[in-house]
């Protein structure tokens, strides 16, 4: 019995005439990560995408295609079919020999049909029916409830095959990654800032990201950190480009020359500087930060705004009006929040003001920025810059 990937379209099915540009990505994305795992015919049509392996080493692997399958934007629903003649009497032994012994353990059940192929002489709820009674007649105990089933049995009967499944699992969601335009991500070790990229990608932004380390002040391992979240956003994006950079003498000098309680203040000026360069010699069109409204002393408003005044592209903050514990459950969803939570600092908790300015003036901090060369070591902190490329697949690679 042939066993197939169905990929159910999203808001992608509302793009009009850009449609077929969305589609391309998403198509590609599927190929390259299905070039890794074995050989598969994908293809698509009725805003659907068909994962077919060819081979057996294909089909024994067809779990690892499943799972990179749902990491894919664009997609919101997954279901492995089995695929078989469009005949009444076919599907119903499909259903009773593949598919009951998948159903074991479900208490309840929802037969569900769609009849893309109108020359098929019975109805949906006609199928719907034929195909409830397979289940009920072959899997013991099992009971009816249309309202909030334990799993939904469907039936597709599309334009050359039918399609027998059950148990369709969420997708990513969102729309195909890179579909709108390109970002630089100021990715921490802390819990938010990945939790930002994820949504920005989710979002059809391709990620750049940038760290800021303060070695000694932060140890290797702090990186190696920040790399291994990096490596679990590559489940969704396959690859990311992370630049080091050191803020090491920045900070001894805002440490020895600056008023304590605009250090944090200073320190987040220097680095959306930074930023900023490396977002126009990247070609990011805007800034991703993971900062969420009076989380922090530096997230107030009149300190994002002393922040904001530091570039001439959009910051984009997808967390600011979101809880912590909203954003701890996302984090547990894409698999961050554990590495998060390791016991390594980053350079945001070196030299940490013991009253930081919640409520600062721009002229103040200006004022600040003055007693330093902000320009010369603006320049002097970017090259020290180190690229790493994460990949899913694979070693990681320094550029």
């Amino acid at each position: 019995m042939k066993e197939v990937i169905l990929c159910k379209y999203g808001e992608v099915i509302l793009k009009g005439a850009n449609r077929s540009d969305f589609e391309a990505k998403m198509l590609k994305q599927l190929r390259q990560r299905a070039r890794r795992i074995g050989n598969y015919k994908i293809y698509y049509s009725q805003s659907t995408v068909y994962i077919e392996p060819l081979d057996e080493d294909s089909i024994e692997n067809i779990d690892e295609m499943f799972y990179q399958a749902k990491h894919v934007f664009g997609f919101v629903g997954v279901s492995r079919a089995f695929a078989c003649e469009k005949n009444i009497d076919t599907i119903l032994e499909v259903v009773k020999t593949e598919l009951a012994p998948k159903l074991k353990g479900y208490k309840t059940f929802k037969a569900e049909s769609k009849r893309s192929d109108k020359r098929f002489p019975m109805t949906s709820p006609e199928i719907s029916n034929e195909v409830g009674g397979a289940v009920l007649s072959s899997v013991p105990g099992i009971k009816v409830d249309v309202r909030n089933p334990d799993v939904i049995v469907r039936v597709e009967i599309r334009e050359n095959e039918a399609f027998v499944h059950a148990g369709q699992e969420k997708g990513a969601g969102g729309i195909p990654y890179g579909s709108s335009g390109r970002g630089l991500l100021l990715l921490s070790g802390g819990i938010d800032s990945p939790v930002a990229g994820y949504m920005m990608a989710k979002r059809g932004v391709q990620l750049e990201a940038i760290h800021f380390e303060s070695y000694p002040y932060t140890s290797e391992r702090a990186k190696e950190k920040v790399l291994d979240l990096a490596k679990a956003l590559t489940n969704y994006t396959m690859r990311l480009r992370v630049h080091v950079v050191s803020l090491t003498k920045i900070q001894e000098l805002l440490r020895d020359n600056c008023e304590e309680e605009y250090f944090t203040l200073m320190l987040r000026r220097y680095m959306m500087a930074i930023s900023l360069k490396l977002a126009h010699d990247y070609d990011c069109e805007a800034i991703i930060t993971g900062e969420s409204l009076g989380q922090v002393a530096s997230q107030t408003m009149k300190a994002i705004n002393v922040t904001n005044s530091m570039t001439d592209i959009p910051i984009f903050r997808p967390l600011i009006g979101m809880d912590k514990e909203e954003i701890v459950r996302i984090a547990r969803q894409i698999g961050t929040f554990e590495t998060s939570t390791l016991p390594y600092e980053d350079c945001c908790t070196v030299f940490t003001p013991r009253h930081p300015k919640t409520r600062p003036e721009l002229e103040k901090v200006i004022e600040e920025q003055n007693r330093l060369p902000f320009e010369e070591l603006v320049k002097e902190a970017y090259e020290t810059k180190e690229i790493i490329v994460v990949k899913q697949f694979g070693e990681n690679k320094f550029e």
